[in-house]
């Protein structure tokens, strides 16, 4: 304990220096540490949005009306890019259930509004959005009753509401299942919380070692007054101790900061209150005590390979031969591990699953960190000649690459890690903007779901901003009275056709046989006859003799109801205003100058159907997102990066600092700036080099393993790969730059001094 005290109190008064010393190692740590914090209050940030998610639900229903029913209908709109849920309720009686976060149900013409909605009601343009309920704001909804601070959620009173209307009938709120997620989300933010641990890890196992020839110097002159081996190390342990233990204190603050602006990153369905993002007990008793350890661990693990005499510090330059075959078993495992999601992630992704996921994931990334060494060490030996600035360069790694190795494993492990989100995040924003219906004929279409949509038409052809409203029909081929299902054909003009499907060509009189990847779809044989029925099954509206060679036409993949058969009215010979069919479909077209005219199409609907579906075509609000979230992630690469970076330029000057008198004997002997300039930028250029294509090798198998378990195309975005590698390399020119001027005030001739 004392030679622990020792060292403690050698760390704190040791001067300028090294408080300077102190100070990188509690930020390097104190950064790490925030990170880790956050990571660890994730799960609780989850847990407890999704416990008040559960708790509003309204799964299970009563059968019948009583004093403590209520009717209740979810309800979905958009205003503008912005997604607004919540419901509308009718209460059967005096005791009726309340939901969390109000202190009493809305009266019929009441709403009340999340803080956030409250905000995009009170903004420009908002009036548009309060008449769609016709209802006066009564108040707001406490924290209770939302999932987070940005949820747009309201609740609507009404004296109207009926089980017609979609209403389901409930006694008390919450108890109900967990929603299920998306499998893509689920993936990002497993392998996102992944993907920034081992990057943090490597950043903080670097930062222990800032400052290291000092404190070796340090532990010298501890030598000279009689301490043996053991003790120094002890000595060097404290030393280490208090920077990792001021870290800690750097990281909690540092968290207790992000955690109040972390939301405003995040979409509005995943921001968290701040008080949620609270560390589980577990995983913060592991950052607090494995840190510090881990920073003992890697001072000791430092100091095997330097002798401390009592006169000097000697290192040892014996070269070894790291050996390949434990390096292989980390990728190996993960590998195993991920090769059974490669046929998809399961419908219900549980607790195994996204563990499975987590641990593949890391163990693949380590194997970025443990075969970068082997590889830049393979590679060096088998170099050799070229000029004397890549001979000195490519000498120093021959004899100790670990310095080197060290700061680039970070960028390497983190460039792997961002080009498997790339990945991932541009094939969702591929998926959620190809194949998408035009919108130069038409803007919106609405959905009947199956409600009666008499006067639908009149009222959305009333609406201002509604140019035109044409009908799209359905009906059925059924090949016997047997046959309850039949295939499904969509009846409607070439114009209608065209916003289901790219149609080679179409005249009135033309039919088509679709297809959908991923969807099987009930085809009949060509020659067949069958009936055609509309809203009348017994009684056929036509009989249709199924072509030969009846072109093939690929669904957009937006359409939620696909039909096996694209058919105009004539095909069929049934009327051209589609009576007797059952007409689910009004397809809008919108004045081009009212940009408003789509939030006034939802106020109409809010009226006729509140749970209607409706379908804008052209949107790329899903796609925006998924795009925003690439930002997002691309930002969060980029300040990882300059991290790294920060690490590294302390790297190269500690490198240089610890051959002060051997660069200064090479000034001394004529070498000249640019030649020493140059094998400082060999010494990082090289296994940087190689640590960027085991990246790019890895962080693209990676991508692949989750496009397969998400079931997207397994493609690889290769500009936003070598933006990325650009990205790097730039940064590695910065950093030898920055390390110039060290080099060349220690190339002047009084370092060639000693004491």
């Amino acid at each position: 304990m004392r030679d622990l005290l020792l060292g403690v109190r050698l760390s704190v008064a040791g001067g300028r220096e090294g408080w300077l010393r102190l100070a990188l190692i509690a930020a390097g740590v104190g950064f790490g540490v925030g990170m880790l914090l956050l990571l660890a209050a994730a799960p609780t940030a989850v847990a407890a949005r999704e416990e008040r998610r559960n708790d509003r639900s309204t799964e299970v229903t009563a059968d019948r009306a009583g004093p403590d029913t209520l009717l209740a209908l979810t309800v979905e709109t958009r205003f503008r890019d912005e997604m607004v849920r919540g419901r509308i309720l009718r209460p059967d009686g005096d005791r009726a259930a309340v939901p969390p976060g109000l202190t009493r149900l809305p009266a019929a013409g009441e709403l009340f509004v999340s803080p956030a909605l409250a905000g995009l009601l009170a903004e420009p343009g908002g009036e548009i959005l309060a008449g769609r309920w016709s209802a006066r704001v009564a108040g707001t909804i406490g924290a209770a009753g939302l999932s987070g601070p940005d949820e747009m959620w309201f609740y609507a009173g009404s004296g109207t509401l009926t089980g017609d209307d979609g209403a389901i009938r409930i006694a008390a709120f919450g108890d109900g299942a967990p929603p299920r997620t998306d499998p893509t989300i689920v993936v990002l933010a497993v392998i996102g919380s992944a993907i920034m641990l081992m990057p943090v890890l490597v950043f903080v196992t670097t930062a222990v070692r800032f400052g290291s020839e000092s404190r070796e110097r340090q532990l010298a002159a501890i030598r000279l007054v009689g301490a043996d081996s053991r003790t120094t190390r002890r000595i060097a342990s404290g030393d280490t101790l208090v920077g990792a233990l001021l870290g800690l204190l750097v990281g909690g603050v540092l968290f207790l900061g992000l955690r109040h602006v972390i939301g405003s990153v995040l979409p509005a369905d995943f921001s968290p209150y701040p008080d949620d993002l609270r560390p589980a007990p577990l995983l913060l008793a592991l950052i607090v005590i494995l840190v510090p350890a881990g920073a003992v661990l890697v001072t000791l693990a430092a100091l095997r390979r330097v002798v401390i005499e009592p006169l000097g510090v000697v290192r040892r330059s014996t070269v070894r031969r790291r050996r390949l075959w434990w390096r292989l078993i980390p990728p190996g495992v993960g590998l195993a591990l991920l090769y059974p999601l490669l046929g998809g992630l399961p419908e219900e992704v549980g607790d195994g699953v996204r563990a499975q996921l987590a641990i593949g994931a890391i163990l693949l990334l380590t194997g970025v960190v443990v075969l970068l060494p082997w590889l830049v060490q393979a590679l060096v030996r088998r170099l050799g000649g070229g000029g004397v600035a890549w001979q000195l360069g490519i000498r120093r790694l021959q004899m100790d690459s670990d310095t080197a190795v060290r700061s680039v494993s970070g960028i390497a492990v983190s460039v792997a890690g961002i080009i498997a989100v790339q990945g991932l995040l541009g094939a969702s924003v591929a998926a959620a903007s190809g194949a998408q219906p035009p919108a130069d004929r038409f803007q919106a279409v609405v959905y009947t779901n199956g409600a009666d949509g008499t006067g639908w038409r009149e009222a959305l052809a009333g609406t201002p901003g509604v140019e035109a409203v044409l009908l799209s029909g359905y009906g059925y081929l059924r090949a016997g009275p047997q046959d309850q299902i039949g295939a499904a054909v969509r009846v409607g003009s070439c114009e209608i056709l065209r916003q289901y499907a790219s149609l080679p060509s179409c005249v009135d009189g033309d039919s088509f046989v679709t297809a959908l990847d991923g969807w099987d779809h009930t085809a009949l044989s060509p020659g067949t006859v069958v009936p055609f029925t509309g809203t009348d099954d017994t009684a056929p509206l036509s009989r249709w003799t199924v072509p030969d060679g009846l072109p093939e036409v690929t669904l957009y993949t937006s359409e939620a109801w696909p039909a096996s058969y694209l058919a105009t009215p004539a095909a069929l010979k049934v009327r051209p205003d589609l009576r007797g069919l059952i007409t689910d479909a009004y397809l809008l077209r919108l004045d081009p100058a009212d940009p408003d005219a789509i939030e006034r199409v939802r106020n109409t609907m809010t009226r006729l159907a509140p749970a209607a579906p409706m379908q804008v075509f052209g949107d790329g609000r899903i796609g925006g997102q998924f795009a925003g979230a690439r930002q997002v992630a691309q930002g969060c690469a980029v300040l990882l990066l300059l991290f790294i970076g920060a690490s590294m330029l302390v790297n190269v000057t500690e490198q240089l600092r610890e051959r002060r008198r051997l660069l200064a004997v090479l000034a001394a002997f004529g070498t000249r700036r640019r030649i020493l300039s140059a094998s400082v930028l060999y010494q990082v250029a090289i296994p940087a080099s190689v640590g960027l294509l085991l990246a790019v090798l890895v962080g693209g198998s990676l991508s692949a393993v989750l496009l397969a378990a998400t079931r997207a195309p397994i493609t690889f975005d290769w500009p936003a790969i070598a933006l990325m590698t650009t990205a790097v390399a730039g940064m590695i020119a910065a950093v030898t730059a920055a390390g110039l001027p060290l080099l060349f005030r220690l190339l002047k001739v009084q370092e060639l001094r000693s004491e």
